[in-house]
């Protein structure tokens, strides 16, 4: 072989190769997916806003101007065009029930419905369809202030409705309607009947009962438990169907706050269904609550002997923060629960039942490195139970083990800096803004003025979120919770926060954004649009910062990324959008009238 061969046979294999790691450097730098043209919030102090974002990997790897982030395009880039929308980060709910809803697809929802006359119509619709056997069911999520009539239903109201099914309609945690066959197939007035605390059965003048039922959160998690069950496959589908509906109003993450029935790891099954496909289109770290016995107990025996795991263990190893072990919560003691029904007087527990709380169980989750939650709702009893926790912390340092109050609505300043020196956060939640009318008639209007003190607690620097306790206690909607933090009026348009009470509308944001990461211990990965967090975001049907206050609660999502994958795509969009499977069963109310309204 020549030398003149020789070289030019080197010149071409130096040029292959060049060839070749100019390809792979493509191949390593090119986006998965662009989105451009967008007004971005990122919530990122230090690049508050942008215009276009680039994906990689199920992480954001790139956020700045059109042509910084146009540049990385590849040939296997997906673009998306956001037309001029707005796009902020996912939004987190730091305290739901998703595995509650087990039986979703049978629930007919009123969140949202804006008219009595329409609420009862779709009763009415639902009644025709639902086979016999079943029951027509309407599971909190609603408030009677909702709607243009400003009322509840009458009894009658509700059995002309439904007159050939059983039938129960439930507001939040508070009272139920019974017709005549549901009241039958549940033995009121028997001993069948449960005979729970705080129950009381109406009666008319004859001394007949109404169907009208009063009550707290265990009568209604009995009553549950006594209607018609799912399949494991009609459990599967309200699942997708529920995080789907999450997935219409920009929800990414939620903590799951635990189920009244089902503990782990029975309530994890349909999860791992979906986890083992890679198709939960949310992450869902998760709390546990466990109805046997001592509940602390119980909780224990069903993480190291039941399904051992440990806290911080993802049960979907596919998806970060996908579906892990976060604590026990948020009853450790049914005894101390002091259930939040505005419409009646504040449950005041005595001293000594906060101070066995803490020292015979939450002493146990603090040995073992447990997170804890704890729902407390007064001030009245937030007190004893810091007075405990301090002598605990005292004996045995919780030395920076994440806890959190749940809800906390009347909480004082005072306790406020107890909670922060204590290391613990509070998730509040976003009934007030569906049930603060019904608290002003209870408590008053100043004290609902300041209800919860959200300007002080959002100053005081303490791990804090907003949350929506849905499906039953409230609406999953968090733009209804965030139209009230920012304009200080509940659903009815009643003056419910005090002006010097309310949040701006980055501030708002923030609560169910990077704030609510914290309950995720999730901090440093979601909550922003920023170079290293995960992929999830929201592009929205309007612009949150500059519609109207009164449109804010109608704010919803027409692109929903999770994980760097679209799960929700409407309008433009909605060719993106995942095909979900077949709702279930045939006459479910969620096929026909979905989870949250929508004028037909």
């Amino acid at each position: 072989m020549t030398v003149k061969l020789k070289r030019l046979i080197a010149g071409l294999v130096m040029i292959a190769l060049t060839h070749v790691h100019a390809q792979v450097r493509q191949e390593a730098t090119g986006a998965d997916l662009i989105v451009h043209n967008a007004k971005i919030f990122t919530g990122n102090a230090a690049q508050p806003a942008a215009s276009a974002l680039a994906v990689k990997s199920g992480r954001i790897y790139a956020v700045g101007s059109e042509a910084e982030v146009l540049a990385l395009k590849s040939a296997g880039t997906r673009l998306i065009d956001s037309r001029g929308r707005r796009l902020i980060p996912g939004l987190i709910d730091a305290h739901t029930h998703v595995l509650n809803e087990g039986g979703y697809n049978y629930t007919l929802r009123w969140d949202g419905v804006p008219t009595l006359r329409r609420a009862l119509a779709m009763l009415s619709e639902q009644a025709r369809r639902t086979p016999e056997g079943q029951w027509v069911k309407v599971i909190g999520g609603w408030s009677p202030y909702q709607f243009e009539e400003k009322r509840f239903p009458t009894i009658e109201e509700i059995r002309q409705a439904v007159p050939n099914r059983p039938l129960i309609v439930q507001y939040a945690y508070n009272r139920a309607y019974l017709n005549q066959q549901a009241m039958d197939a549940l033995g009121v007035g028997t001993d069948k009947f449960p005979k729970l605390p705080d129950t009381v059965l109406e009666k008319d003048e004859q001394g007949r009962y109404t169907g009208v039922v009063h009550g707290n959160t265990f009568m209604f998690i009995a009553i549950e438990a006594m209607v018609p069950q799912l399949s494991a496959e009609e459990e599967l589908s309200s699942l997708i169907q529920t995080v789907h509906s999450l997935n219409r109003v920009g929800i990414t993450s939620i903590v799951d706050a635990g189920t009244g029935f089902r503990g782990y790891p029975k309530a994890q099954r349909t999860v791992d269904v979906l986890a083992r496909d890679n198709r939960l289109n949310i992450r869902m770290p998760f709390v546990d609550i466990q109805f046997d016995g001592n509940v602390v107990d119980a909780q224990i025996t069903a993480i190291t002997k039941t399904a051992p795991i440990s806290p911080g263990q993802n049960l979907h190893p596919q998806l970060a923060h996908g579906h892990v072990y976060r604590g026990a919560g948020e009853l450790l003691s049914a005894e101390v629960h002091d259930h939040e029904n505005f419409d009646r007087p504040a449950i005041v527990i005595p001293p000594e039942k906060w101070h066995e709380l803490v020292e015979r169980d939450i002493a146990k989750l603090v040995q073992r490195r447990i997170p804890f939650r704890e729902h407390i709702s007064y001030d009245e009893n937030i007190t004893p139970f810091l007075d405990a926790l301090e002598k605990l912390n005292e004996k045995t340092p919780l030395d920076g083990l994440r806890w959190s109050l749940e809800h906390a609505e009347t909480i004082s300043p005072a306790n406020i800096a107890r909670v922060k020196a204590l290391g613990g956060g509070i998730a509040l939640d976003t009934k007030m803004a569906l049930h603060g009318d019904g608290f002003i008639k209870t408590h008053g209007r100043e004290k609902a003025l300041l209800t919860p003190r959200l300007r002080e607690l959002v100053d005081s620097g303490i791990p804090l979120a907003m949350t929506t306790d849905a499906f039953r206690a409230a609406s999953f909607n968090p733009w209804v919770g965030i139209s009230w933090m920012v304009s200080g009026k509940s659903i009815a348009g009643t003056e419910v926060l005090a002006k010097d009470n309310r949040l701006s509308r980055v501030e708002a944001l923030r609560l169910f954004t990077r704030n609510a990461a914290w309950f995720m211990h999730a901090d440093a990965e979601v909550g922003m649009i920023a170079p290293g967090y995960l992929a999830d975001f929201v592009l929205l049907d309007k612009d949150y910062f500059t519609v109207a206050e009164s449109q804010i609660k109608s704010v919803g999502s027409v692109l929903t990324v999770m994980d760097g994958r679209v799960v929700y795509g409407a309008q433009d969009y909605q060719s993106l959008s995942p095909v979900l499977p077949e709702v279930l069963p045939a006459w479910s109310p969620i096929k026909y009238f979905g989870g949250y309204y929508q004028a037909r």
